[in-house]
């Protein structure tokens, strides 16, 4: 059975499909109370380094580029462990990334999908 791993805006509504919640983002969301997010686990060490996080800046033309940086960094040491933690959660249940980006088929989110399904674009 293949695990599903989702992506969504930590501002929605949680859902029962939503298995594990974690949220993949370095600083917390605008606006949001800790209780109100309905986290499983916050894995700031996962989310894009700061400089890669502010060069991006959210920008789709730079997505691809972001992509293969952040990817990179994932074989990092800063971020081998929550990435490894992130890969052994989504071994044995479903997991829906939350990130407070409004654009989520862009972000670190959705390349955390594709990366933990396997999937790569390039």
């Amino acid at each position: 059975m293949a695990v599903r791993i989702t992506c969504r805006r930590v501002y929605e509504e949680t859902s029962p499909e939503d298995g594990k919640r974690v949220l993949v983002d370095r600083i917390w969301p605008r606006g949001m109370r800790k209780e109100d997010a309905h986290l499983d686990e916050w894995l700031r060490d996962v989310a894009p380094s700061t400089e890669l996080r502010r060069w991006y800046g959210h920008e789709p033309e730079k997505y691809d580029e972001f992509r293969r940086r952040y990817r990179a960094e994932l074989r990092d040491a800063g971020h081998r462990e929550a990435a490894g933690h992130l890969r052994e959660l989504a071994a044995h249940d479903r997991v829906t990334l939350l990130t407070a980006t409004k654009d989520v088929e862009h972000s670190q989110a959705a390349v955390l999908a594709e990366w933990l399904s396997g999937r790569s674009r390039r």
